[in-house]
């Protein structure tokens, strides 16, 4: 399948697959509540675990989201990369995709298919294409089958590393999960204190 069979998927509402520089992604339209929920649904995820928000660049970020100075130099060092920062967001996210919450991961991935999915859509639900509970997919071949057949397009980059992306809120200087490039961002909150 292709990147604008995708896009279009993605515009019509659906699901797609989608890989990045950590595990693969199961991406929906992040502005549409509806496609939202279906995302939860897939992965069989419960309603008060947010889900991250996917963009092209820090730019683009910028549309849905307010941070502080300190967070947006945090984000123009770090992005894109293999991090999750967590920032205010705008009122033009869906509740659902927060869980309610008034701040948001952004993700922008440093994967060439994925930014050029990103660059074709609107943002995207930054989640793992795995169940709720499973382990991350590092491969189109180890997806769930209610994920494989619910999902419209399963992009196919190959093999991805696995290592998931290190969670921050860099605004409060804390690290919700450590992942990759962890110590540099350690390194960064404790230089900016």
């Amino acid at each position: 399948m292709t990147l604008d069979a995708a896009a279009d998927a993605v515009r019509d509402g659906r699901a797609v697959v989608y890989p990045t520089e950590t595990v693969y992604g199961l991406g929906a339209d992040a502005t549409d509540a509806d496609a939202v929920e279906r995302v939860f649904d897939l992965k069989d995820r419960p309603r008060d675990n947010p889900l991250s928000l996917g963009v092209p660049s820090v730019d683009a970020a910028l549309e849905y989201t307010r941070p502080t100075p300190r967070e947006e130099r945090f984000m123009r060092r770090f992005l894109p990369g293999p991090v999750t920062v967590v920032v205010e967001r705008r009122s033009t996210l869906p509740d659902v995709l927060t869980a309610g919450r008034d701040r948001v991961g952004v993700r922008v991935p440093n994967h060439e298919l994925a930014l050029a999915l990103l660059e074709r859509t609107p943002p995207l639900t930054a989640t793992s294409a795995n169940r709720s509970g499973e382990p991350s997919v590092t491969h189109p071949d180890q997806l769930d089958e209610r994920i494989r057949e619910g999902a419209a397009v399963v992009l196919d980059g190959g093999e991805t590393p696995g290592t998931e992306s290190t969670v921050v809120d860099p605004g409060r200087g804390v690290i919700h999960r450590r992942g990759a490039m962890a110590d540099d961002i350690e390194a960064w909150l404790q230089a900016e204190e």
